[in-house]
């Protein structure tokens, strides 16, 4: 099973810049995108069920800001959204969808711009995740967690410790989702390579520089940890300032 993550920054923008084009090249079984920035209902068939696809979209209240969306090759046997508190759910920032053996979920964590925001989504969040460990289902949260865990996932990670996404509480966030709760980076199971990056501020410049920081992931519990085959982020795909995660499964 291949699972894309890609953070379209609005998926009007990201059609106008060959969205669609890459999408119906990909062999993959499903492809996650955040920060959608529209109503689905705007969409049109040509975004909302491209050749191939069949999408699902879960809309922020607020119009033209973040959302969340599933592409899928197979129709999913259910598609639920939201994470049942309000920071969340009404800015469209959780879905999934449930196949035989796994559900698949895309994800958008705030960015940070209002930090006390952000804290109290990410304690409400911990107590999702923390339910989840639970449940006999097996997942794969693919998304935008808006954290740089570790100093590998940062160039110039030095000049950045207080900035947001590399402050020290944020970090110790992940540790604990990395650590306790049990969850796992699935990139970092068989990729550890430098520069390996998935947002650029100043998208072509940084890039070009690999001047990047990795707040993309893909999260899954201690079961999937050997079902890892391969991982890796193609930044010469340019729909957005974010490049897509890849990542195949064995299930």
């Amino acid at each position: 099973m291949k699972v894309i993550s890609l953070n379209v920054g609005g998926i009007k923008q990201a059609v106008e810049k060959g969205f669609l084009d890459w999408l119906k090249d990909q062999d993959a079984d499903v492809v996650c995108v955040q920060d959608v920035r529209t109503k689905s209902w705007k969409l049109g068939d040509a975004i909302e069920r491209p050749d191939g696809w069949e999408g699902y979209f879960f809309d922020a209240e607020q119009d033209d800001y973040a959302g969340t969306g599933i592409y899928c090759r197979q129709m999913p046997k259910a598609v639920m959204t939201g994470l049942g508190f309000e920071l969340a759910d009404r800015e469209g920032r959780f879905m999934q969808a449930d196949f035989d053996k796994v559900s698949v979920a895309s994800f958008l964590m705030p960015s940070g711009s209002n930090p006390a925001e952000k804290k109290l989504f990410m304690e409400q969040y911990l107590e999702f995740l923390t339910k989840l460990r639970r449940k006999r289902r097996e997942f794969i949260i693919c998304g935008t967690w808006n954290i740089a865990h570790k100093t590998l996932d940062l160039a110039n990670w030095q000049d950045n410790q207080l900035s947001i996404g590399f402050r020290p509480e944020e970090r110790a966030w992940m540790d604990q989702v990395f650590g306790p709760l049990g969850f796992i980076d699935a990139y970092r199971e068989v990729n550890r390579d430098n520069d390996q990056f998935t947002f650029w501020p100043d998208s072509q410049r940084d890039r070009d520089r690999q001047e990047g920081w990795r707040l993309d992931y893909q999260v899954t519990g201690p079961n999937l940890r050997k079902a890892v085959k391969k991982a890796w982020i193609d930044r010469s795909v340019k729909v957005s300032d974010h490049a897509p995660v890849y990542i195949e499964y064995d299930l």
